[in-house]
């Protein structure tokens, strides 16, 4: 009798760490600047090469990032840094002025005559 209680505390402790590795994973939505499609391809990218990202999906009109992390890899301001180097803002962390200068013409989001011409 005593084994299989030993036998079933075993298996729920197992069961109940794998639970809790699975709650590690967080979702994130992130406010990124970006205008067209190039900056949804390059946004995305970005945040996919960050290690700990599993899902990017960035929405053009809204402007927002979802993501899906791993919180034991990744964090919110991690993924910001990556960004701001690829040339996009974010609440968090501004792009310096060279990685922006580094965008397609069509993507200066900052720059009201291309914002116009995407409205």
């Amino acid at each position: 009798m005593k084994k299989l209680i030993a036998i079933i505390c075993v298996i729920f402790i197992a069961f109940a760490t794998q639970a809790q590795e699975k709650k590690r994973n967080a979702k994130l939505n992130i406010a990124v600047d970006g205008i067209c499609n190039m900056c949804k391809k390059r946004i995305e990218k970005t945040a996919l090469n960050t290690k700990g990202v599993k899902f990017a999906n960035w929405d053009v009109n809204t402007h927002q990032l979802t993501v899906i992390v791993d919180e034991r890899k990744t964090n919110k301001t991690l993924i910001c840094q990556n960004l701001a180097t690829a040339g996009h803002d974010s609440k968090e962390i501004k792009a310096s002025k060279e990685a922006y200068d580094n965008l397609h013409p069509c993507c200066k989001y900052r720059n009201e005559e291309v914002i116009n011409e995407h409205n």
